[in-house]
């Protein structure tokens, strides 16, 4: 598997080829990705680092691409959910932001993870059902700590958020500095988790 690949940007191909070519020393990767994550590429010629998976069918290789480890790994999620392939991973991941799409992932948010052309409603109970099983096998391998929280989440809305931010790929021992910060309070699992990502996007 290709994990990553660092080179410079040659090309950006958006609308339905949703592409993007990066040279790593002489060669060059056709890497397909979402519109969301090419828009925010640099300019044609600057250096850059794309996470990337491939997938393998009878007749080519495809890589695809995206802005973080988490994303990728994600991705690799999404396509195993039967009726979900890989054109379909990449409309959830350009239509909702990897937060939007955990969080509706972890909340069971039919309604958000419906907005995707292509995903119905079964297709979205689906990815909600499956993908927040995986969500819970990760924090459980994870090593999170059990330890009762000072202030944050009560139980079972700390086990959503963990999840969550797992699955953005901050580590254990990260999310449970995050979680003692937060003031104990009233409010849903979308709530700490914003919280929680804005006092880990504070921290050096």
């Amino acid at each position: 598997m290709i994990a990553f690949l660092m080179g410079h940007l040659v090309a950006i191909e958006l609308g339905e080829r949703s592409n993007l070519t990066v040279e790593v020393q002489g060669i060059g990767y056709r890497v397909k990705a979402p519109e969301r994550f090419l828009k925010q590429l640099p300019a044609l010629g600057e250096s850059i680092q794309v996470f990337t998976h491939l997938v393998v069918r009878e007749t080519e290789l495809v890589l695809y691409g995206f802005g973080s480890g988490a994303e990728r790994d994600l991705f690799v999620e999404l396509i195993k959910v039967s009726g979900v392939g890989p054109a379909l991973g990449l409309a959830l991941l350009n239509t909702l932001s990897l937060p939007e799409l955990v969080q509706a992932v972890v909340t069971d948010n039919i309604r958000v993870l419906s907005r995707t052309p292509g995903v119905g409603y079964k297709t979205a109970q689906r990815l909600a059902l499956e993908l927040k099983t995986k969500l819970a096998n990760w924090r459980q391998g994870a090593g999170v700590s059990e330890q009762i929280l000072a202030g944050g989440p009560p139980m079972p809305i700390r086990e959503e958020v963990e999840m969550a931010l797992l699955a953005l790929g901050y580590s254990a021992s990260e999310i449970y500095t995050a979680l003692q910060a937060l003031p104990p309070q009233p409010q849903q699992t979308e709530d700490w988790l914003r919280a929680a990502i804005t006092y880990l996007s504070q921290q050096p």
